[in-house]
């Protein structure tokens, strides 16, 4: 019978809040999108889940197309939370999302009222939860009024299966077109979440991070560690099979060999940290606080453990934080 650990809020885990909302988040959020699908082991899944628990993470990301198998990941937080964490509902912060390709037909993707319904009725059920935390509108749909979006996703938490809503991989002006909806139904919108890493700096570029400051909302950020570029793996060269997160393609178009003349540069830079490349990109994340969380996956308990080290030391120094732009921008 698995008893959380005690000290789970010993200070390890800094919590951090959305702006001026209600919601707050372990620095570390894990995440669920890689190597929690149907071919995923259950016992391995369960161990690093409530290890992550244990540690002070208790923020699950999860979206519906999370697998491979769609629904597989749900389906399998489920059979964790049932057997394990249900005592700890009110502690844990469950999110989902709906938005890419999660069943046949022109309804199993993007953003209208009907397909978003539907998907957190089975995200719900999958998991066998009477709500989630945060739901979010996965990506922006191109040919549906950004209001009926935001009036679903108002619906969703007036009927009690949301707490607050969220959207993600939404621009700086698609953000502000949703968020137009948003406070005119006062709706608890709270954060976006969206690609960024040491690497890949567009939501800087774009305007979205002033933007989120400007209205005291919060910034999720996912894909930290660039697909594996930001940790050791690649520092001797990047194979010619490497395949980058669709939101950070431009950092390849530097080319290899370039890439990695700057991770050994970085790596170098977190040895004096007495920090892995992993730890201090996610680090550097962190150094702002409009990044209320970073989403992470582990499927083994020594690198979820490797990860949390990386709040340990989160800050930087002005001097640090030129060189690693100098060496970025290089």
């Amino acid at each position: 019978m698995y008893a959380a650990d005690e000290n789970r809020y010993d200070g390890r885990m800094p919590v951090r809040r959305a702006g001026n909302k209600g919601l707050q988040l372990p620095a570390v959020s894990f995440g669920m999108w890689h190597s929690f699908g149907d071919d995923a082991n259950y016992s391995d899944s369960e161990k690093v889940i409530l290890k992550a628990f244990d540690s002070g993470i208790f923020s699950f990301d999860l979206a519906y197309n999370y697998g491979p198998g769609s629904g597989a990941a749900e389906r399998l937080f489920g059979q964790v939370y049932q057997a394990n964490l249900k005592p700890y509902r009110d502690e844990l912060v469950i999110t989902t999302k709906a938005g890419y390709h999660m069943w046949p037909g022109p309804y199993g993707e993007m953003s209208s009222r009907k397909t978003l319904i539907n998907a957190l009725d089975s995200s719900l059920k999958r998991m066998g939860l009477d709500y989630v935390d945060i739901y979010y509108s996965h990506r922006p749909d191109p040919n549906t009024d950004p209001a009926e979006t935001a009036e679903a996703l108002d619906s969703l938490v007036r009927a009690g299966k949301a707490l607050y809503v969220g959207i993600s991989n939404y621009n700086d002006a698609q953000t502000k077109a949703i968020m137009k909806t948003f406070k005119e139904l006062h709706t608890p919108f709270v954060v976006n979440q969206l690609s960024y890493n040491m690497l890949n700096r567009e939501v800087e570029d774009n305007g979205v991070l002033d933007t989120l400051k400007a209205n005291n909302l919060g910034m999720v950020a996912y894909g930290p560690l660039a697909e594996g570029l930001l940790t050791n793996q690649y520092l001797g060269g990047i194979p010619e099979d490497f395949q980058i997160h669709w939101s950070s393609t431009e950092v390849m178009d530097q080319g290899r060999a370039k890439v990695t003349a700057k991770l050994n540069q970085l790596n170098e830079m977190a040895k004096n940290r007495d920090q892995t490349l992993a730890q201090m990109s996610l680090a550097w994340l962190l150094k702002d606080p409009v990044v209320v969380s970073v989403v992470t996956g582990a499927s083994k308990v020594s690198h979820l453990e490797d990860n949390l080290k990386a709040v340990q030391n989160i800050r930087f120094s002005a001097d640090e934080l030129t060189k690693i732009n100098s060496i970025i921008k290089g």
